[in-house]
């Protein structure tokens, strides 16, 4: 067996096609099962070991050089000035010898199904599966993360596999998922491998879907726009403290990423985990319910969601479910149509009602629809439009 994979090993490093890598297993005495077991094997320990080798990397967009030995980062707002050897504060560009590079460029670190509903998604082709994927690194730096095993890590410390652009559309095709979500992690800061993706996967009329903290650039988002159908935006907190202090990012830049995707076609729905004693002033609430309103309209999705202690605000209690609908109630009496509660039992706060005729136009139980009583958009009941991608 050990000498099988010494001269497997020899052959894996050379530079050859799939069909030749076989022939040569077959030259040397190896069978097609064992090579396809120990072809598998290599693509996922090369996966692993990808930083430092061409796999996960490829020159990043939105940079410039910067003096005579630096680069300088555009993509998010925190701009930042590399040198070589020296990552950026997602932990996952770097520069080599004058050029950034993107260090997760197709290279997968989660990748699952899931319902839209998960995202979550309730106004998306309800009851439709996601193939979801992440790649490490996070421009963020949330306290409460549940996915901080993974955003808040370089890609050599998470386990990773390569899947191409062309794997990933096969695959959601493969499975029968009416779109790929970009999530778990910031797709920010996957940006190049999102874009390539996406252009892909429209072509093959599979939708895109990001779940973003939205600590991106106008020019970046303007881009996206063309390939990227719609967006869980997480609007984490409306006070410059919170979102400074709790999650490294700035009020003005997230009011200013909603308001572009949104101008730009990417249907929103926005999601905000309120943590209990640090974003659960009703004030705040009422506030961004307004502003909410005022930009984007009284049809955009609001999803207040229940805080679990998680990653470094384990000491903190669970959000209490009256803070919750104290939230909803709130939103709603500022005149949003849509809200919902998530990570909390609570399914009268799951369905959509129609604004018009108050009927249920989409039965929820979790993430499970349990009936659908929209037609062509529109409510059957009474022929209400509601906002949403439904086909």
């Amino acid at each position: 067996m050990m000498k099988m994979l010494e001269r497997l090993n020899n052959i894996w490093h050379q530079e050859l096609t799939r069909r030749d890598f076989f022939k040569k297993c077959l030259k040397a005495g190896i069978g097609i099962g064992s090579s396809l077991y120990i072809l598998d094997f290599f693509s996922r320990y090369k996966a692993f070991a990808a930083i430092g080798e061409k796999r996960g990397m490829r020159e990043a967009m939105f940079y410039e050089k910067w003096g005579d030995d630096a680069v300088k980062c555009f993509l998010c707002p925190e701009g930042c000035v590399l040198r070589d050897g020296q990552r950026g504060f997602c932990r996952a560009r770097e520069p080599v010898k004058g050029k950034l590079y993107s260090l997760v460029y197709e290279l997968v670190c989660a990748m699952h199904i899931d319902p839209i509903e998960k995202k979550p998604m309730y106004h998306m082709l309800p009851g439709s599966r996601a193939l979801s994927i992440a790649a490490a690194g996070c421009n963020s730096r949330c306290k409460y993360c549940q996915n901080w095993t993974i955003s808040q890590r370089p890609p050599e410390e998470t386990t990773n596999q390569v899947i191409s652009c062309e794997n990933l559309v096969l695959s959601a095709m493969r499975n029968k998922c009416a779109s790929i979500a970009y999530t778990y992690t910031e797709p920010v800061v996957f940006y190049e491998y999102v874009l390539d993706a996406a252009k892909m996967a429209k072509k093959g009329g599979i939708y895109n879907v990001i779940v973003t903290g939205g600590k991106i650039n106008v020019e970046p988002i303007k881009m996206m726009s063309r390939y990227v159908d719609a967006a869980n935006f997480d609007f984490k907190g409306f006070t410059k403290k919170y979102l400074r202090e709790v999650c490294a990012q700035d009020l003005d830049n997230i009011l200013q990423s909603i308001t572009t995707m949104h101008e730009n076609g990417i249907f929103l729905e926005l999601t905000n985990l309120i943590v209990p004693t640090l974003n659960d002033n009703m004030d705040d609430i009422r506030r961004m319910a307004k502003w909410i309103k005022s930009t984007l309209g009284p049809g955009v999705p609001l999803h207040f969601s229940r805080f679990w202690p998680q990653y470094k605000l384990r000491s903190l209690y669970p959000t209490p479910v009256a803070t919750l609908e104290r939230a909803r109630d709130i939103a709603m009496e500022e005149g949003l149509h849509y809200v919902y509660i998530g990570n909390a039992p609570s399914s009268s706060a799951e369905n959509t009602i129609c604004p018009e005729c108050k009927k249920v136009v989409i039965k929820r139980q979790g993430y499970l629809v349990e009936a659908n009583n929209l037609v062509d958009g529109t409510c059957k009941f009474c022929g209400y439009k509601i906002p949403g991608i439904w086909k």
